[in-house]
């Protein structure tokens, strides 16, 4: 049975998730923490519940999933795992915020772990992630499906009753849609979905009320 801890962070209400078993292996999925006391409760939570964390995974290299990439490559030794087409975002995590909030800022990244793809399956404890690629939010934008739990871990591409932003560099809004409905054909009502920003939802619900689909 998957534990999924949510960690709302930085000023633009990033989710992180830490994803753990019964094995105490976790992985830790879009780590936007930005301030001491965000990083804090993400560290105290792994270590208060004796987790181990085996990789840290991006849905995609927008700087506010990856604002706490170098606090997890520090205090864990795990290098963030950027999903292929977007490695040109990672490498430039403070040029891209020119065109999105019209200024630099600092953020630093750590090192790249090994690229995410189409065929990448992620292992901790008795359970794996596969990913299904969900681009058109960016170019390479990718959801992380625990087919025994049925979950579903989104990032910017599907949210409760809306979709990701398409006019940022590399977004293309068609491609996104085609992505969601993919989703919609593939996987069943009651997969619950644990969107990059905002509430949990359902395969089902989105299916029957989300206005994009």
């Amino acid at each position: 049975m998957l534990t999924i801890k949510t960690f709302p962070c930085n000023p633009l209400g990033t989710n992180c998730y830490v994803v753990s078993d019964e094995s105490l292996e976790a992985v830790i999925i879009d780590c936007g923490a930005l301030y001491d006391q965000e990083k804090a409760a993400i560290s105290d939570y792994i270590e208060t519940q004796e987790l181990k964390p085996v990789a840290h995974l991006l849905t995609h290299a927008h700087f506010d999933h990856l604002w706490g990439a170098a606090f997890i490559h520090e205090r864990y030794g795990l290098a963030a795992r950027c999903p292929e087409a977007d490695l040109p975002l990672f490498e430039n995590a403070e040029e891209q915020m020119r065109p999105i909030i019209g200024h630099a800022m600092a953020c630093p990244t750590g090192p790249a772990g090994e690229v995410i793809t189409e065929n990448s399956v992620v292992r901790f404890g008795s359970h794996a992630l596969t990913v299904l690629l969900t681009p058109g939010h960016t170019a390479g934008g990718v959801s992380y499906y625990c087919e025994a739990e049925h979950a579903l871990f989104t990032g910017d591409s599907l949210f409760c009753g809306s979709i990701g932003r398409t006019d940022f560099p590399t977004g293309n809004h068609w491609q996104l849609i085609r992505s969601l409905q993919h989703l919609l054909r593939e996987l069943p009502d009651d997969v619950a979905v644990y969107p990059g920003h905002g509430p949990t939802t359902t395969i089902g619900y989105e299916r029957q009320y989300n206005p994009y689909l």
